[in-house]
C-alpha cells in the first residue's frame, strides 16, 4: 500500500477532496465556520438547516457556541441530527449523566451554553433511538434535504459507527439506522481517548445512523487531526471504494471534503530508500 508513504502534496490526488491546514484550531474553526455560514445562508432565504453532527471531533463546537453567541445567530431553524450514541448491555441509551453520553455533552457543551431565544428547539435535537431506529429516516424525509453532514473519520474507516464490513460499496450504501456491536478497533481507540485505555469499561454497543443518511447530505465535511488519521485519510483518499474501509464511500459523493491538520497530514510510513 504505497500510498501511506504519500507526501502532504500528494494528497490533492486524491479521489475526494482534502483541505490541508496548520494546527487543529484551524481544522475545527474551519467545520465552525462551515455550520455559521450554512445557517446564516439559509435564516437570509427564510429556509431550515438541517445538519448531521458528531460528538468526535468535538474542537468545533466551543466556536460554534462563541460565534453563535456574539452574531447573536439565531438556531430557532435549524435541526441537529447527531449520529450516533453509546448503548448498555441490554441496548438502551446510555445515561446523559454518564460522561461517554453524547446526548450529555450536546447538552453541556452546545444546548446549555446557547441562550433560550437563540437555540435550537428541544425537538429538533434528534438523536437516534434504538427503540425507533427509522426515525431518523422520517425526520430528513420530512425535512426534505440534510444541508451538511459533519464528523471524522474511525481507526477503521468507520462514519459515525458503521463499522467496517465485508461488502461492495454498493450495498454498504444502503446501511440504514440501527443497533451495532462495536470492532474491537473501534473500542480500542475509543478507551483510549476516552477511557484512559480502560477497554472493558467502553460500551460493547451503539446506536448509529446509516451510510445511507450520511450520503444523502448535500455536503459532507470530515476532520482529521491525529497521528493516527495519516493512514486513516491516505487510505480514505486512494484504496478503493468499499464497506471495508466506509469513508471511501465518499469518493463517489457530489461534494465531500476531508479537512487535515498538519500532523495528519504527514506520511503515515517513511518511504524505504
Amino acid at each position: 500500500m504505497s500510498y501511506y508513504s504519500y507526501s502532504r502534496e500528494e494528497l490533492r490526488k486524491g479521489r475526494i477532496p482534502v483541505k490541508l491546514l496548520g494546527d487543529s484550531g484551524e481544522v475545527f474553526y474551519e467545520l465552525a465556520l462551515e455550520m455559521v455560514e450554512t445557517i446564516e445562508e439559509n435564516n437570509r432565504k427564510g429556509e431550515r438547516t438541517v445538519f448531521i453532527v458528531p460528538v468526535g471531533p468535538v474542537g468545533q463546537y466551543p466556536i460554534f457556541v462563541r460565534l453563535v453567541n456574539e452574531r447573536k445567530l439565531s438556531l430557532r431553524n435549524c435541526v441537529f441530527i447527531n449520529m450516533d450514541e453509546y448503548l448498555t448491555s441490554d441496548r438502551k441509551w446510555i445515561d446523559p449523566s454518564h460522561q461517554l453520553s453524547f446526548r450529555g455533552f450536546m447538552e453541556r457543551s452546545v444546548y446549555s451554553q446557547i441562550p433560550a431565544d437563540l437555540n435550537v428547539p428541544e425537538e429538533a435535537r434528534i438523536f437516534p433511538d434504538p427503540d425507533d431506529p427509522g426515525k431518523v429516516g422520517r425526520v430528513i424525509r420530512e425535512m426534505g434535504k440534510v444541508d451538511v453532514a459533519f464528523g471524522g473519520i474511525g481507526i477503521n474507516g468507520h462514519l459515525a459507527f458503521n463499522e467496517a464490513e465485508e461488502v461492495s460499496a454498493e450495498e454498504f450504501a444502503t446501511r440504514e439506522t440501527r443497533v451495532i456491536r462495536m470492532s474491537r478497533e473501534t473500542r480500542t481507540a475509543n478507551a483510549i481517548g476516552d477511557l484512559n485505555g480502560a477497554i472493558d469499561a467502553m460500551p460493547e454497543y451503539a446506536v448509529t445512523i446509516g451510510m445511507k443518511e450520511i450520503l444523502s447530505a448535500r455536503k459532507v465535511r470530515l476532520g482529521v487531526f491525529r497521528p493516527w488519521h495519516r493512514s486513516v485519510l491516505r487510505q480514505a483518499l486512494f484504496s478503493e471504494p468499499s464497506g471495508h474501509f466506509p469513508v471511501t464511500l465518499l469518493q463517489n459523493h457530489p461534494d465531500a471534503m476531508i479537512i487535515s491538520n498538519n500532523v495528519a497530514s504527514e506520511p503515515a510510513i517513511k518511504e524505504e530508500v
